[in-house]
């Protein structure tokens, strides 16, 4: 047995006989509504505009997703490129500092070297001058010792032949005047000798000490030749005046020592060594000179050349100042007549002109719709999705009535569409621009 719905289409299903053959069951017929244009229209067009809203979901998921990649891209490229960046600033700075450690080092050990070493001379030269300045005050005390002793030598050989010229047995007392020569030169050289220490002149010292040492030489030659002979009298003068003599010498040893007087050798090293520091200095002089002349030759050659080159590329700014250059006293176009003759022509600065600022300005907006752009895309221009002749809203393709254009659509190249399909077109374009609801 089988079992059927009570119902088919809406109405009662006939009894089944229950024996026999089957027998084929007719419907009644059932009327269908003619369709409905605008409804169907209606509903491609519900249709068109779920599928363009879906579909421009989903290109804005995509376009969303391949923006987020290239940004992670991006972001992720300048991550890398900061740390390649960090990594390698970190290594140049640590080589700078092992570079800074190891000059530092270094630095440090020269330092200390060059201060041993200066240690070393400085004590080389320290013992050098003890040395020299030891063996100077022993050859000083030698020949003062010597000095002094030649001196007694030559007043016990001169003293005999003055006291004898002297003698007289009723003045005996008169043998004392030798004694007061002889000692009277010796006393005014000890004041000489004071004079030196003290820094006072000592010429009037000097002065009569000779002249009691020659009184004393005068009384042993006319004495000594007179009683005695030719060779007792020389040398008993030559005595009254060598041993002041040496003693003068030393004397004035010690003066020019004191008064830093230079020696023969070393007035003639000083010379020689001023004629060379004359020569260097007149050499420097004549090639700071020659060196001067040649700048200012150059710096003449660039000026004419830079004359020359502002009045071949500059005609009109060129004429006008030297025009000025002129009429300000100048007698050639100095800089400040130039940049005053640029702006009274050109109405700027030098190197600045009406196509300069223009070129710039025009490069600034370039770049600014560059930077406006997204990164891996091109500026696209979003056009009107109605690209059919025949569909509403369509405007200021080609006139009326006037002459076709090849390449142009106009009114009546195409069929009509109907008016369900232009609704639902219309419906389906503005859906897709954004602009339907």
């Amino acid at each position: 047995m089988t079992l059927s719905p009570p119902q088919v289409n809406g109405h009662e299903r006939p009894a089944m006989p229950l024996s026999g053959e089957w027998l084929p069951v007719t419907p009644d017929p059932v009327a269908v509504p003619a369709p409905d244009p605008v409804a169907e229209a209606e509903a491609e067009a519900i249709r068109a505009r779920a599928y363009a809203e879906s579909e421009a979901r989903r290109i804005a998921a995509e376009a969303e997703a391949v923006a987020a990649r290239i940004k992670a891209e991006e972001e992720a490229r300048k991550l890398r490129l900061a740390n390649d960046r960090a990594e390698r600033r970190a290594a140049e700075e640590q080589a700078a500092s092992e570079a800074r450690i190891a000059e530092s080092n270094r630095k440090r050990e020269e330092a200390e070297r060059q201060t041993a070493a200066s240690r070393t001379e400085d004590e080389e030269q320290k013992k050098a001058k003890e040395k020299a300045d030891k063996e100077t005050a022993e050859a000083d005390d030698r020949w003062r010792t010597y000095a002094i002793r030649f001196a007694i030598v030559c007043g016990i050989v001169a003293l005999p032949v003055q006291i004898a010229a002297f003698w007289n047995p009723e003045a005996w007392w008169l043998v004392a005047a030798p004694v007061m020569l002889e000692g009277g030169s010796w006393v005014v050289q000890k004041g000489a000798a004071s004079a030196v220490a003290n820094r006072r002149p000592l010429w009037h010292y000097r002065t009569i000490a000779w002249l009691l040492a020659f009184v004393a030489a005068g009384i042993n030659l006319w004495h000594g030749w007179t009683a005695f002979d030719p060779a007792t009298a020389i040398a008993t003068a030559f005595a009254s005046v060598a041993g002041p003599g040496v003693w003068d010498l030393h004397e004035h040893g010690r003066i020019r020592k004191r008064d830093g007087v230079l020696g023969r050798r070393e007035r003639k090293a000083q010379k020689k060594a001023e004629q060379m520091a004359a020569e260097e200095k007149a050499r420097v002089e004549a090639d700071e000179k020659a060196s001067k002349e040649l700048a200012e030759k150059a710096a003449a050659e660039a000026a004419e050349k830079l004359a020359a080159e502002r009045a071949e590329h500059f005609p009109k700014v060129w004429e006008h100042a030297v025009k000025l250059a002129y009429a300000m006293g100048e007698t050639t176009v100095t800089e400040s007549v130039w940049t005053r003759a640029h702006r009274d022509i050109e109405g700027a600065d030098p190197g600045e002109t009406a196509d300069v600022i223009r070129g710039r300005n025009s490069a600034k907006r370039r770049l600014d719709a560059a930077l406006s752009e997204a990164p891996g895309n091109r500026p696209v221009k979003v056009t009107n999705g109605q690209v059919v002749q025949q569909v509403p809203g369509r405007r200021g393709r080609g006139h009326v009535g006037g002459p076709k254009v090849r390449g142009v659509r106009h009114p009546g190249d195409s069929q009509s569409f109907s008016t369900g399909a232009r609704k639902q077109a219309s419906i389906a374009a503005k859906a897709a621009t954004g602009k339907g609801n």
